[in-house]
């Protein structure tokens, strides 16, 4: 059986539905299939279950006007953390000097309150995970493949007509439309201008 990313993207967005049930703040996830083709530095950790509760905390702290982070979204600060606890998530060391207060780890109470979650998302996963390394295995990635990268790139800001703006890597934004919480119109790239001298 293989699992499509229109699939895995469904069970994303059930696991954060699962999320919202035991937090009704939590804002909808506009675009579940942003997070199959990239991995978070910020986070420390690949696509699971706890990454996906870790960027429901960044959903919460959007929805309360909250700046959890800083240093372009990669230092999570303590108000990071104070609602990453109240979601789950502990921290159980001092804060990275680059990082802060980024990986967080689910605890013994989450584990058991998303247990049926979790088995299912991990299932996704794992078909997901087959199914694409069976189609890609006579594909050649360039050097980002051999040294263990995302191949994502770098993320650049994208903007909506209402003023909000997220950074996304083109690659992931030209897959799909991304939606906008605020206005539901889709994030883009802004067009350069003009060009900077050199």
């Amino acid at each position: 059986m293989s699992t499509t990313p229109p699939v895995l993207a469904a069970e994303l967005a059930q696991a954060w539905a699962d999320i919202q049930r035991h937090h009704p703040e939590l804002p909808d996830l506009a675009a579940p299939e942003s997070l199959i083709g990239e991995s978070s530095s910020a986070c420390g950790h690949e696509l699971s279950f706890e990454r996906l509760l870790h960027e429901a905390v960044h959903g919460i702290a959007a929805a309360r006007g909250v700046r959890d982070t800083s240093r372009a979204g990669r230092y999570h600060n303590r108000r990071f953390l104070s609602i990453a606890e109240e979601l789950g998530l502990d921290h159980p060391e001092e804060p990275h000097p680059s990082s802060g207060f980024s990986l967080v780890t689910l605890t013994p109470e989450a584990k058991r309150r998303y247990r049926p979650t979790i088995d299912r998302l991990q299932r996704a996963l794992k078909a997901h995970t087959a199914a694409t390394a069976a189609d890609s295995a006579r594909t050649f990635r360039g050097p980002a493949a051999r040294h263990g990268s995302s191949g994502g790139g770098v993320r650049v800001k994208a903007v909506c007509d209402c003023g909000r703006n997220v950074r996304v890597v083109p690659s992931v934004l030209a897959q799909a439309p991304i939606m906008c919480g605020g206005c539901g119109k889709p994030f883009r790239i802004p067009e350069v201008v003009g060009a900077a001298a050199g």
